[in-house]
């Protein structure tokens, strides 16, 4: 069963979603795990693999939008995750992935918005009234 954790970030906005998904992304990438990054659209997936290469200059992410080349251990995507890609998916679309059983670890990405709090209450009552193990991480 899937693993759900919500990361909520700081109201104060020192800590952007991107900037979160590089930081969960290299800790699952250490431990050897491929990742699948949910974004809504091509745009998003594009501004979230610039952000990629710029955030940290001390760290490098291999990874790739999905299409261009699904062999890297992280992809972004807006659509289903590529076949081998189902071991963690990082979601910071604001809706519940439709295919995020077939992972083993799901991450939500919380903004301190408050559209976003109120999707993600509504996703946390999904995920916890179907029996799915939840935790809550608050990102500083």
């Amino acid at each position: 069963m899937t693993q759900v954790d919500f990361y909520v970030l700081p109201e104060n906005g020192s800590l952007t979603a991107y900037a979160a998904v590089g930081r969960i992304a290299e800790k699952a990438l250490t431990r050897g795990h491929q990742i699948f990054v949910q974004v809504k659209d091509e745009a998003e997936a594009t501004a979230l693999h610039d952000s990629l290469w710029t955030d940290r200059a001390e760290s490098f992410l291999p990874h790739a939008i999905m299409g261009t080349s699904d062999n890297e251990p992280l992809i972004i995507g807006w659509e289903d995750p590529p076949s081998g890609h189902d071991d963690v998916l990082i979601n910071i679309t604001g809706a519940v992935p439709g295919h995020f059983a077939r992972f083993g670890r799901l991450a939500e990405i919380v903004t301190p918005d408050a559209a976003t709090l109120e999707a993600s209450r509504k996703a946390w009552r999904f995920y916890r009234d179907r029996g799915y193990p939840l935790a809550k991480h608050d990102l500083s």
